[in-house]
């Protein structure tokens, strides 16, 4: 159930497992991400829009920015068979009983960019926070914070109010006793 009792949204993909493909799209190394989910998406598109094409159908993987983007990456040639592409000799075929569609495989894709843009983020935060050197005083009182919490949490709650019990003379203060009301004059 979502928030104030609404239903999440139909693209919402928060708590849902990963498809397959979800998961090949996710599988890529974080440096060499862009290029090849630029081009297989590039390859898909085509497909989508040529589905009988079939010089769209065919990925030829001596092909030197083929090789580069596809061949030459870790767990890019999986993914392109997760996605229907099957071998054929120094090829990939893609074959007629495959139908790519856009709202699956070209969204697919793109969320997955998004993902590794994220993914990417937190990396350059992290190598930046472990890069960053520790600056001694911050250290120093760091350390003695938490050792006046620990302090602070010893000594166990406080029992007694910080406020007097009694104001002034012990009677209730009136507007007079500041003066409000005792003008002289006018």
């Amino acid at each position: 159930m979502g928030y104030a009792g609404y239903s999440p949204g139909a693209n919402s993909t928060v708590g849902d497992k990963l498809t397959p493909l979800q998961q090949a799209l996710r599988q890529l190394p974080l440096d060499q991400y862009e290029a090849c989910l630029e081009l297989i998406e590039k390859l898909t598109r085509n497909v989508v829009r040529n589905p009988s094409e079939e010089k769209f159908r065919r990925i030829k993987l001596t092909n030197p920015k083929i090789a580069a983007a596809i061949t030459d990456v870790p767990n890019a040639l999986a993914l392109l068979q997760e996605m229907g592409w099957q071998p054929a000799g120094e090829e990939l075929v893609l074959p007629p009983s495959v139908r790519p569609v856009h709202e699956t495989e070209v969204v697919g894709i793109i969320e997955a960019k998004d993902w590794y843009k994220k993914e990417a983020e937190k990396e350059a935060k992290r190598i930046t926070m472990a890069r960053k050197e520790v600056d001694p005083e911050k250290e120093a009182l760091r350390k003695q914070l938490e050792a006046d919490r620990k302090e602070k949490d010893a000594e166990g709650p406080v029992t007694r109010g910080s406020v007097p019990n009694k104001l002034g003379e012990g009677t209730k203060m009136t507007a007079g006793d500041i003066g409000i009301g005792k003008g002289g004059g006018g």
